[in-house]
């Protein structure tokens, strides 16, 4: 059992330890399909919900509300931290490409609405919303990655960034997630998050910091990854899954493409120890999703 050096040794982040052992990003987004963002200033502490300065007992309602809805509740604020007289609350449903914004007079009403109530949340259009994970107190990475990121970004698209709590693969950082879709992009750099964006304003997806879709469970998005790289497509809805079967460290996935299909034959293969998070006490092997052969049909 191999334990973790201090804290303050930036040069044992778990980000640079995913990079030095180049840690395929492809199929490594979690699978989420509805996203409640709530807008909040902080300080958020280490549990998003639970630790956050919000009044007393709303964490656990908004963490109920979580478990009723299936979504994830994600605290976000603007990198500015300005702050507006009520709270904005986005509501989507990244398997429809749906979106929807509220504005409500008080935080405390969040948990009586549902992120699968489209009447409480009216449909936007236009601009997309883009989430940078800078949650500093569950990992120094989301912190040290993801703020400059966020700033960066948000100097050419301010109306579209928002920092968020966690989002998923903090050794991933800087982490930007793309809504409605759900698109997750990792080790994404400051210079880079504008273009990122950009990109997806025009349809593509920037495939260098790809890592998946959350509608899609993270075999379907590493065959999805793969299949863009083998033929560069780069369009957001170029390549979707028509069919998928998995047995245990095997799937097959099935993708529609702009002319015909690709069959995928996968693995799980095993990478080499590792600490998953800054603050985990021990190495565990991380698992990555391997395309291991391909079917076109035209």
């Amino acid at each position: 059992m191999t334990r973790r050096p201090p804290l303050g040794d930036r040069e044992d982040r778990c980000a640079r330890r995913s990079e030095a052992a180049a840690e395929p990003l492809a199929g490594t987004a979690s699978t989420i399909r509805r996203w409640l963002l709530v807008e909040h200033p902080g300080p958020w502490g280490r549990d998003g919900l639970l630790d956050a300065r919000l009044p007393d007992g709303l964490g656990e309602r908004l963490r109920e509300l979580e478990r009723r809805a299936g979504a994830r509740v994600l605290l976000v604020r603007r990198p500015s931290r300005s702050l507006g007289a009520a709270t904005t609350c986005i509501a989507v449903d990244t398997a429809d490409g749906w979106i929807g914004r509220a504005t409500l007079a008080a935080i405390e009403e969040v948990p009586e609405l549902h992120p699968a109530d489209r009447g409480a949340f009216p449909a936007t259009a236009g601009s997309p919303v883009a989430v940078v994970c800078t949650h500093g107190r569950r990992d120094a990475c989301c912190a040290e990655r993801g703020r400059p990121l966020a700033a960066a970004t948000a100097a050419r698209f301010p109306d579209a960034v928002w920092e968020s709590t966690h989002v998923g693969g903090d050794r991933f950082a800087g982490n930007l997630v793309i809504f409605p879709e759900g698109l997750v992009f990792g080790r994404v750099a400051p210079a880079r998050g504008a273009d990122v964006i950009e990109a997806y304003t025009r349809g593509s997806i920037a495939l260098d910091e790809y890592r998946g879709r959350t509608s899609e469970p993270m075999p379907v998005q590493a065959a999805e990854a793969a299949v863009r790289t083998r033929l560069g497509i780069d369009g957001i809805d170029d390549v979707r899954p028509a069919s998928y079967e998995r047995d245990g460290a095997r799937a097959t996935v099935t993708l529609r493409l702009p002319s015909g299909q690709a069959r995928v034959e996968l693995g799980r293969e095993e990478l080499a120890p590792m600490r998953l998070t800054c603050a985990a006490a021990d190495e565990q092997r991380p698992s990555t999703w391997v395309a291991r052969s391909f079917e076109i049909d035209d």
